[in-house]
């Protein structure tokens, strides 16, 4: 029981306990965490924060500065890799796990199926990234089952489109990019004809703010005739990629997050899924899908689950910003109505500037209000990102990354609050943030009517809250009054209670005592057709009032 409680971990941080954090520094200058870090207390401790899957964000094995020739595994030119760890985008081979996350690399992928194991028997659910629209410019499979082909190594390179062709191509022409091709190596980076770039840049000259270290799979679709699609026969690279997802699959992982899924054509997904869940039907999909008009065509094509960025991500976060009044938030939830149980909410993951970034909310405590109305208002499920729970700030200079808000995804790093929290040396104010974070997810969990129950808005009924937003949540005879308080202040507020609250949740009237679940007081309180609640909220604060019908 309970609701999908998705907790991203960037291995590559997540377990680096080193605090030399040079910008730009080596993996042996700045260390790297592994697989290994992630023990069974670990990951127990985890489970108990009511997290139920966990994505392993980074596992494939992709482009990075630091030099694995001595385990056979081919040098990236730094040319096209981005900062010394590199993008955990760019894979260089779909068939392996990246050898930094490994303690002994010759037994990386030994060392992975341990840590799938482990999460299992934590009681947690493995997700990991699917990349499926680019790889890194120098992709090579060394690990690839012995009759599978590498992609591009049959492409007809003479034509820019060849529905079986994997990559697409500027035939005659030279990669050219508009930097420097050598890095520091005494020959440059050479690549003929050049390959199209992984965000639909179809020239030899990506620019700096373009994919530049990645190369774009070619699914069928003619983008340089109007995005022509020729689906028949089924293209090389649908079927490349549907073994690459069978083959993580055995390994007993229970999810792929798929990066960018809407850069691929549904079509693909449709086929893909279908394949994969025949045989491993409880598997789950969560696509990165930005455009709302594509939701429910993603959806049909296969998707369990589709990130709610444009839609909830970006109201919340005008909200605590003081941009927009709550009334947004319910509007925006009508928007995807008919397919909320397949949102995601959140409200940081490695895309995004942390809360407490200067260039968000400059205060973790102005995102608690977000979290537990995003945590406990539908049945969906919610993400968050480590080191969220603790008020990670994001504001280092890593290198490759700058100062941006953001954890590096390119840059070896530790995560100052993880570093901290392992020690017990978090702030008062930290420990009170993660006891919030703590107390609401594991209700989210526990709590059948968060789990089950029915949602009833009540912002239509309190026009007068501009600052709050208060909803109910019902099951059996378990009644939940949630109000967050997105004021720094503490405030008095009423709750209406609409008569159609009381007919469309089957409720009588009555008077009760309520418990607030997230600090144990009490309140008595008369439930009443067109009634109203007095109750007060500290700010940035939030109420979950238990009430026994």
């Amino acid at each position: 029981m309970g609701k999908v409680i998705i907790y991203q971990v960037f291995t590559r941080l997540y377990g680096n306990r080193n605090t030399t954090r040079k910008p730009n520094g080596s993996i042996g200058e700045n260390g790297c965490g592994k697989m290994a870090d992630l023990t069974p207390a670990v990951l127990k401790k985890i489970a108990q924060t009511g997290v139920s899957h966990v994505w392993y964000t980074g596992v494939l094995r992709h482009a990075t500065q630091t030099d694995y020739t001595a385990f056979g595994i081919p040098r990236q030119h730094p040319a096209v890799v981005k900062g010394k760890a590199g993008s955990p985008y760019a894979i260089t081979d779909y068939y392996d796990v990246d050898p930094d996350l490994a303690v002994d690399v010759n037994h990386r992928m030994k060392e992975f199926e341990l840590l799938v194991s482990r999460t299992h028997k934590a009681g947690m659910k493995v997700i990991i990234d699917f990349v499926p629209n680019h790889v890194a410019r120098q992709y090579k499979s060394i690990c690839k089952p012995r009759k599978v082909r590498d992609l591009g190594e049959d492409d007809n390179t003479e034509h820019g489109f060849d529905p079986q062709n994997n990559f697409y191509y500027c035939p005659g022409e030279r990669f050219t990019p508009y930097f420097d091709l050598y890095a520091g190596e005494p020959e440059p980076y050479i690549e003929e004809p050049a390959k199209a770039t992984g965000n639909d840049h179809f020239d030899n000259a990506p620019g700096m703010n373009d994919w530049y270290e990645t190369v774009k799979l070619n699914y069928g679709v003619d983008y340089y005739a109007g995005r022509l699609g020729y689906f028949t026969p089924v293209p090389d690279t649908w079927q490349k990629m549907t073994d690459i997802l069978l083959f993580w699959a055995e390994k007993g992982i229970d999810g792929f997050r798929c990066d960018m899924a809407e850069m691929v054509p549904a079509e693909f997904w449709q086929y893909a899924t279908d394949v994969v869940k025949a045989v491993y039907p409880d598997m789950v999909f969560m696509g990165e899908v930005y455009n709302p008009y594509e939701y429910r065509r993603y959806l049909s094509a296969g998707f369990d689950w589709l990130y709610d960025k444009v839609g909830m991500y970006d109201t919340m976060r005008s909200v605590i910003q003081h941009h927009q009044p709550t009334s947004a938030i319910s509007r925006c939830w009508q928007q995807t109505d008919d397919i909320r149980n397949h949102m995601v909410y959140f409200l940081e993951n490695h895309d995004e500037q942390r809360i407490a970034s200067d260039f968000f909310a400059a205060s973790a405590e102005k995102g608690i209000p977000a979290m537990v109305a995003l945590v406990l208002m539908q049945q969906n499920p919610f993400m968050f990102y480590a080191g969220q729970q603790y008020g990670e700030k994001g504001m280092d200079r890593e290198g490759f990354s700058g100062n941006d808000g953001r954890t590096t995804i390119f840059d070896y790093w530790s995560i100052d609050t993880l570093c901290r929290a392992d020690k017990g040396q978090l702030t008062d104010e930290e420990k009170r943030l993660a006891d919030i974070y703590r107390k609401t997810l594991t209700l989210a969990r526990s709590e059948q009517a968060i789990a089950e129950g029915i949602f009833f808005d009540l912002m239509y009924v309190n026009g007068h809250l501009d600052r709050q937003y208060v909803f109910l949540r019902k099951a059996d005879k378990s009644l939940l009054i949630v109000a967050v308080n997105f004021d720094q202040q503490e405030t008095t507020i009423d709750v209406n209670l609409p008569a159609h609250a009381f007919d469309y949740l089957k409720m009588e009237e009555c008077r009760t005592v309520a418990t607030d679940l997230l600090t144990k007081e009490k309140l008595a309180m008369v439930l009443r057709h067109d009634g109203s609640i007095r109750m007060n909220i500290g700010g940035n604060g939030a109420r979950v009032w238990k009430i026994k019908l």
